[in-house]
């Protein structure tokens, strides 16, 4: 099967958005983050929504879908064994040095601690003990801030690949099929509806914590959406309808979008009970993400001269690229620059040092483990994106 370009592309661009999203957090308005701007906006708040809503949903479903594609003639210790490699490395290495200085900034952001990293960095590799909210982690004396994501990849990963005779069985394949199956309104509405049993049943009771232990209704909707992703992924009917449907599921979501904001911006008198708006985002989280998979396949789908560069770029930018916005918003701020001004030279610094640190990291051999990247640079993959390489059909999907 070739390259599916798509899957590539979606995936470089959502992890895109989370960088975009992180860098926002820093300035709306009545959002808890790790520092936040004097100059934040409550404008803010309805297009972070829209995008936090199903931001996350859409990286743990790509990356379902990658699961799939590298599935394919491994064994599944073996492939278990790469994948524990090149996600748990990463975050060992991202907790010991790429995340402390974020932790830093936010105690001392805070008043928890006097300044200086030395000292920090010391009484943070014995765990602390820390003051009571020093940092987002500090109950537990060290941190993973927006790592998470890898240690819920590995679980969801390690899950399906010990599910994996049940999956194969008879009746586990006839669900697959079914799922991969569905076609039209029931494409839209079939999926919606395990996400919506998590809320009624999780969503009181879990409110997300990010810490993997108590985190059980994000749990249930983050390995939901992998294993959506694990049963499509090499589907090309499904592709084909989800393109097909990527019109009305787009006119669908604005809807249902619409619907969200007004609920929630009612006065309070008027407010409506939490879990229907809970409800409501899960039917838009799914047409959303039904609509990005059908347009991603319909525009992305062919090998784009950037493609190469991102595929081996955008695990090392998101391992760095939330503690670079720290560095960036440690120095930025003092000069008081504004509100139009500093975000963008925050965004410039940020992007200009991704590109610089990924840039070594990808031509260090002993770097690129600890990035997720294989030990050996590949000439493809290091080209500069204005170059396009010579298509690979028989080269499987994603990493």
């Amino acid at each position: 099967m070739n390259r599916r370009h798509d899957i590539d592309a979606l995936r470089a661009l959502a992890f895109g958005l989370v960088i975009v999203y992180h860098l926002a957090m820093y300035y709306v308005a009545g959002w808890h983050w790790h520092l936040k701007s004097p100059h934040a906006a409550e404008w803010l708040q309805m297009p972070m929504r829209a995008l936090n809503l199903w931001r996350m949903d859409l990286v743990f479903l790509i990356s379902g879908v990658a699961l799939g594609f590298l599935q394919r003639g491994q064994a599944r210790l073996v492939l278990l064994r790469s994948r524990s490699w090149r996600l748990l490395l990463p975050l060992v290495f991202g907790m010991a040095v790429v995340v402390p200085f974020q932790a830093y900034a936010q105690a001392v952001a805070n008043g928890s601690i006097a300044s200086g990293f030395g000292a920090f960095l010391l009484r943070y590799a014995t765990g602390g003990p820390w003051p009571a909210g020093a940092f987002d982690g500090s109950d537990f004396g060290v941190t993973w801030n927006h790592l998470w994501y890898l240690p819920y990849l590995w679980l969801y990963t390690s899950l399906l690949l010990l599910l994996l005779p049940v999956l194969a069985s008879g009746a586990g394949q006839r669900l697959r099929h079914a799922f991969a199956g569905l076609r039209g309104p029931a494409l839209m509405i079939v999926p919606v509806l395990p996400l919506m049993l998590w809320s009624l049943t999780l969503w009181p009771h879990f409110p997300p914590t990010h810490d993997l232990i108590g985190d059980g209704w994000l749990h249930a909707v983050y390995f939901t959406l992998f294993l959506y992703g694990w049963c499509i992924g090499t589907d090309e009917h499904w592709w084909a309808e989800a393109a097909r449907l990527r019109w009305p599921a787009l006119g669908i979501a604005l809807a249902l979008l619409a619907i969200y904001l007004a609920l929630l911006a009612l006065p309070a008198g008027l407010a409506v009970p939490r879990l229907l708006l809970r409800l409501t985002a899960d039917a838009y989280v799914w047409t959303a993400l039904l609509a990005i998979l059908g347009w991603g396949h319909a525009k992305l789908n062919r090998p784009w001269r950037w493609l190469p560069w991102a595929r081996a770029s955008v695990y090392p930018w998101y391992v760095l690229h939330q503690t670079l916005i720290i560095v960036f918003v440690w120095w930025l701020a003092p000069l008081r620059l504004g509100p139009w001004l500093e975000p963008a030279l925050l965004l410039t610094g940020t992007l200009l040092a991704c590109g610089a640190l990924t840039a070594v990291v990808r031509r260090t051999a002993w770097l690129r483990p600890l990035f997720g990247l294989d030990r050996g640079p590949d000439a493809a993959k290091l080209r500069p994106p204005g170059r396009l390489p010579h298509p690979s059909p028989g080269r499987r999907a994603c990493r």
